[in-house]
Protein backbone atom coordinates (compact mmCIF):
# COMPACT_ATOMS: atom_id res chain seq x y z
CA UNK A 1 0.00 0.00 0.00
CA UNK A 2 1.22 3.45 -0.88
CA UNK A 3 0.52 6.25 1.57
CA UNK A 4 1.03 9.59 -0.19
CA UNK A 5 0.76 13.01 1.39
CA UNK A 6 -0.18 15.65 -1.16
CA UNK A 7 -0.05 19.41 -0.65
CA UNK A 8 -2.47 21.25 -2.90
CA UNK A 9 -4.65 24.32 -3.15
CA UNK A 10 -8.39 23.55 -3.12
CA UNK A 11 -10.99 25.29 -5.27
CA UNK A 12 -11.59 27.94 -2.59
CA UNK A 13 -7.91 28.88 -2.65
CA UNK A 14 -7.12 27.14 0.67
CA UNK A 15 -3.81 25.34 0.96
CA UNK A 16 -4.33 21.78 2.14
CA UNK A 17 -2.19 18.79 3.00
CA UNK A 18 -3.89 15.41 3.02
CA UNK A 19 -2.80 11.80 3.07
CA UNK A 20 -4.20 9.53 0.38
CA UNK A 21 -3.93 5.75 0.01
CA UNK A 22 -3.34 3.69 -3.11
CA UNK A 23 -3.19 -0.08 -3.40
CA UNK A 24 -3.72 -2.96 -5.76
CA UNK A 25 -4.29 -6.38 -4.26
CA UNK A 26 -2.67 -9.51 -5.63
CA UNK A 27 -6.06 -10.48 -7.09
CA UNK A 28 -6.43 -7.09 -8.83
CA UNK A 29 -2.93 -7.26 -10.32
CA UNK A 30 -3.55 -10.81 -11.52
CA UNK A 31 -6.87 -9.76 -13.07
CA UNK A 32 -5.17 -6.87 -14.89
CA UNK A 33 -2.35 -9.13 -16.06
CA UNK A 34 -4.69 -11.87 -17.34
CA UNK A 35 -7.25 -9.53 -18.93
CA UNK A 36 -4.64 -7.75 -21.07
CA UNK A 37 -3.42 -9.47 -24.21
CA UNK A 38 0.23 -10.40 -23.66
CA UNK A 39 -0.04 -9.27 -20.05
CA UNK A 40 -0.13 -5.82 -18.52
CA UNK A 41 3.65 -5.61 -18.12
CA UNK A 42 4.23 -6.33 -21.81
CA UNK A 43 1.56 -3.81 -22.81
CA UNK A 44 3.12 -1.10 -20.67
CA UNK A 45 6.55 -1.80 -22.15
CA UNK A 46 5.20 -1.62 -25.74
CA UNK A 47 3.46 1.69 -25.04
CA UNK A 48 6.60 3.18 -23.49
CA UNK A 49 8.78 2.00 -26.38
CA UNK A 50 6.29 3.41 -28.92
CA UNK A 51 6.17 6.70 -26.98
CA UNK A 52 2.38 6.65 -27.29
CA UNK A 53 1.67 9.59 -24.98
CA UNK A 54 -2.13 9.49 -25.24
CA UNK A 55 -2.20 5.83 -24.22
CA UNK A 56 0.31 6.44 -21.42
CA UNK A 57 -1.92 9.22 -20.07
CA UNK A 58 -5.01 6.99 -20.16
CA UNK A 59 -3.09 4.21 -18.45
CA UNK A 60 -1.98 6.52 -15.60
CA UNK A 61 -5.55 7.74 -15.15
CA UNK A 62 -6.75 4.12 -15.00
CA UNK A 63 -4.02 2.99 -12.58
CA UNK A 64 -4.60 5.92 -10.22
CA UNK A 65 -8.36 5.33 -10.31
CA UNK A 66 -8.07 1.57 -9.78
CA UNK A 67 -5.65 1.92 -6.89
CA UNK A 68 -7.21 4.81 -4.93
CA UNK A 69 -9.28 3.96 -1.88
CA UNK A 70 -10.13 4.91 1.67
CA UNK A 71 -8.88 2.77 4.51
CA UNK A 72 -11.38 1.94 7.26
CA UNK A 73 -10.42 3.11 10.76
CA UNK A 74 -9.87 -0.49 11.89
CA UNK A 75 -7.70 -1.30 8.85
CA UNK A 76 -9.90 -4.21 7.75
CA UNK A 77 -11.31 -2.56 4.64
CA UNK A 78 -9.91 -0.60 1.74
CA UNK A 79 -12.99 0.88 0.08
CA UNK A 80 -12.66 1.47 -3.66
CA UNK A 81 -16.18 2.26 -4.75
CA UNK A 82 -17.04 4.31 -7.82
CA UNK A 83 -18.21 7.14 -5.55
CA UNK A 84 -14.94 7.19 -3.57
CA UNK A 85 -12.87 7.09 -6.75
CA UNK A 86 -14.91 9.76 -8.53
CA UNK A 87 -14.78 12.10 -5.53
CA UNK A 88 -10.98 11.84 -5.37
CA UNK A 89 -10.58 12.32 -9.12
CA UNK A 90 -12.48 15.60 -8.88
CA UNK A 91 -9.97 17.15 -6.47
CA UNK A 92 -6.94 19.29 -7.18
CA UNK A 93 -4.91 16.68 -5.27
CA UNK A 94 -5.70 14.17 -8.05
CA UNK A 95 -4.74 16.69 -10.71
CA UNK A 96 -1.45 17.45 -8.98
CA UNK A 97 -0.67 13.73 -8.56
CA UNK A 98 -1.56 13.00 -12.17
CA UNK A 99 0.72 15.79 -13.43
CA UNK A 100 3.55 14.57 -11.23
CA UNK A 101 3.28 11.02 -12.59
CA UNK A 102 2.83 12.18 -16.19
CA UNK A 103 5.90 14.43 -16.13
CA UNK A 104 8.30 12.63 -13.80
CA UNK A 105 9.30 9.07 -14.80
CA UNK A 106 10.97 8.43 -11.42
CA UNK A 107 7.82 9.45 -9.53
CA UNK A 108 5.72 7.27 -11.86
CA UNK A 109 7.97 4.25 -11.29
CA UNK A 110 7.91 4.78 -7.50
CA UNK A 111 4.11 5.10 -7.56
CA UNK A 112 3.61 1.87 -9.50
CA UNK A 113 6.11 0.04 -7.28
CA UNK A 114 4.33 1.35 -4.20
CA UNK A 115 0.87 0.12 -5.19
CA UNK A 116 1.93 -3.40 -6.22
CA UNK A 117 1.80 -5.96 -3.39
CA UNK A 118 5.20 -6.95 -2.02
CA UNK A 119 4.12 -10.60 -1.89
CA UNK A 120 3.29 -10.75 -5.59
CA UNK A 121 4.80 -13.94 -7.02
CA UNK A 122 7.27 -13.29 -9.80
CA UNK A 123 6.87 -14.83 -13.22
CA UNK A 124 9.25 -17.68 -13.91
Amino acid sequence: MLKKTIKYTDFDGNEREETFYFNLTQAEVTELELSTEGGLSAKIQKIIEAKDNSTIIEMFKDIIGRSYGEKSPDGKLFVKSKEVRDAFMQTQAYSDLFMELATNPDAAAAFVSGIIPANLPSKS
